[in-house]
């Protein structure tokens, strides 16, 4: 049986690789969230359905933003379990970047047990909110 470890570097490498369909410019991230060894759901950082694939825009003076109407990988994920008879109740989620705030609720609010993450994401609020919901979360390093 492979350990912790061994699964954490895999599915995280798994998350890694869902990036890769993101169609942001900014940053591409990718989020896998298993139970019981079993993949459950997938997402990855990108614009509704239906929606044009590009991500961000440029104003008067060439400066790109992030449409609102993206959602971030682990929403993705967490919305498309929904519409599917599986729970994340007790799961663990893989993502390529921490938690921003808005996400950490959604987590919480999924009943997501534990984050694994690769990279640290430029504010720590996400975070912090976990540990307010005592929700394990550990770095992975790949």
């Amino acid at each position: 049986m492979a350990t912790q470890d061994k699964l954490d570097q895999t599915y995280m490498r798994m998350a890694q690789e869902l990036s890769s369909l993101s169609h942001a410019q900014r940053g591409c991230v990718g989020a896998l969230i298993v139970k019981d060894t079993q993949i459950i759901s997938e997402g990855y950082n990108g614009t509704p359905v239906g929606f044009d694939n590009a991500c961000e825009f440029y104003d008067h003076v060439h400066q790109m933003y992030t449409k609102p109407e993206v959602l971030h990988a682990e929403s993705n994920a967490i919305t498309k379990l929904a519409r599917s008879t599986n729970s994340s109740s007790g799961s663990t989620l893989y993502v390529t970047l921490a938690p921003c705030f808005e996400c950490s609720k959604l987590i919480i609010q999924a009943g997501i047990a534990r984050v694994c993450y690769l990279h640290e994401y430029r504010m720590r609020k996400g975070l912090d909110l976990l540990d307010k919901a005592k929700i394990a979360y550990d770095q992975i390093n790949l």
